[in-house]
């Protein structure tokens, strides 16, 4: 089994940027703000044939005003805490993150004391050196009784290997053992995405089956973009739980614009994309906008009608029309009323994304997509333009996720929008294509006059000039 490694500290030490630093990538959100992150982040990492486990975890406190928000949501700092205790138990070794520039504080110290309590090995790692004497930075660290303090400079990289080299004399590894897993075959990788407090994080923890993520009625409680790995009857999931989007003129605050950044990218690393509606509250600009910007981008959507338990037969019907007039333009992506918080619905809802992703990788036949074009033009020939009919001739796949199908012909790039939409409609009735766009690219042959003038003859040109004569005299 892989070595777990577990980052924990005050608030604002750089756990998230020595996270970030030791996974080589930028999956934590970094900010000089205290209290940013929240929930539990897990990363993968290699070192020396040997497969290592890293938990990124919230701040500990003790008291509720360390946290910002605290004022509005006092609940949020305990919650943070319990996150932080399950990271703890998990673990193998805890990592003590310090800061050299505050040095030991009092949290500090009790922070040691309840780790110590837990038993389990731990190293003691004092960060944000750079530009300071390592020996004197380190000095008073002593106190705690963890050993010698490692000195680090997690923005720089510098004493990552000082770590590795400790927790190798801890637990050494056993060579020639390969203790790296199989990756996981066909994965289904699926984005929440939403207004503010559309129950989110409540579907991700329903459906791994645990509180893996800080579930509040405050809005913008998840502020980064966190990836979680669950089995769902037999098949590997990877839900990516995001912040919520408001509109661009409510966002303020520069820490809600990096999770708004976070929130575009996970739909771009997704394959389907579940865009939570509030049942209770109806659609809003903000869910249209947001279910527009997941079909632009290509993934599947599944539109998931969260809260529906609390709706009376006659709001069920009311929203249901609403959902009709208003999401015509997504007609083809799937629908599904749920309850996060009960657990009702969510087997139809994971059928859906199934059958979506499949939409999305879906392998097209050419033949049949050839066929599927002459009957659509036989039914409905395309417009002339200036006097000139267009001639699509045969198509072919020319991607996925999403389906891409090329068609070649005359003056293809002259065909309107309306009849690109109508053979769009076809094909995807011909292959029963749900949750996913489709894309046209039109495909011309070259035309070899296009560019030439034709030449007239000496006498073609006094023919002409005796036209123009008769002409002007009329």
């Amino acid at each position: 089994m892989p070595l777990t490694l577990a980052l924990i500290g005050r608030p604002n030490v750089g756990k998230s940027t020595l996270f970030n630093a030791m996974t080589r990538s930028r999956d934590a959100l970094v900010a000089d703000f205290p209290g940013l992150t929240r929930d539990r982040r897990y990363g993968k990492i290699r070192v020396d044939e040997r497969d290592l486990i890293i938990i990124d975890t919230g701040g500990l406190t003790d008291k509720a005003t360390a946290d910002p928000s605290a004022a509005i949501s006092p609940a949020i700092p305990q919650m943070i805490s319990a996150q932080t205790r399950l990271a703890i138990e998990e673990a193998d070794i805890l990592l003590l993150i310090l800061d050299a520039r505050e040095g030991a504080v009092g949290l500090d110290r009790e922070i040691t004391d309840r780790l110590r309590q837990c038993g389990k090995p731990i190293i003691a790692v004092v960060n944000k050196t750079d530009g300071l004497d390592e020996s004197t930075a380190t000095a008073e660290f002593h106190l705690l009784g963890l050993g010698d303090p490692i000195p680090i400079a997690a923005v720089h990289r510098r004493g990552l290997a000082r770590i590795f080299h400790r927790i190798e004399s801890i637990f050494p590894c056993e060579k020639g053992k390969d203790e790296s897993a199989a990756p996981a075959k066909d994965t289904i990788r699926v984005s929440l995405i939403g207004r503010p407090n559309t129950g989110k994080s409540t579907l991700a923890n329903r459906l791994c089956g645990q509180a893996r993520m800080l579930a509040h009625d405050a809005p913008g409680t998840t502020r980064d973009s966190i990836e979680i790995d669950f089995e769902y009857q037999g098949r590997n999931y990877v839900l990516i739980d995001t912040a919520g989007i408001r509109r661009r003129a409510r966002i303020s605050e520069t820490i809600e614009k990096f999770s708004v950044v976070k929130s575009l990218e996970a739909i771009a690393d997704s394959d389907v994309t579940v865009l939570m509606l509030d049942a209770d509250e109806g659609l809003s600009e903000q869910d249209l906008s947001l279910l527009g910007l997941a079909i632009k981008s290509g993934r599947g959507t599944v539109i998931a009608l969260n809260k529906w338990d609390r709706l009376s037969r006659s709001e069920r019907n009311a929203f249901k029309s609403e959902a009709e007039r208003r999401l015509g333009f997504a007609s083809f992506c799937p629908r599904c009323p749920i309850s996060a918080k009960h657990g009702s619905g969510l087997g139809e809802l994971m059928q859906r994304i199934v059958r979506c992703r499949s939409s999305a990788f879906a392998r097209l036949c050419a033949s049949k997509l050839t066929r599927t074009l002459e009957r659509a033009l036989d039914q409905t020939p395309p417009p002339l333009i200036r006097g000139r009919r267009i001639r699509l001739r045969y198509a072919h796949q020319g991607g996925v996720n999403p389906p891409v199908i090329v068609i070649h012909g005359n003056r293809s790039d002259c065909l309107p929008e309306h009849y690109r939409r109508y053979l769009i409609g076809r094909f995807r009735a011909a292959f029963d294509l749900i949750g996913t766009p489709i894309r046209l690219e039109l495909r011309s042959g070259d035309n070899p006059f296009e560019g030439r003038r034709n030449q007239l003859t000496p006498r073609q040109v006094k023919k002409r000039k005796r036209l123009m004569r008769h002409v002007a005299r009329k």
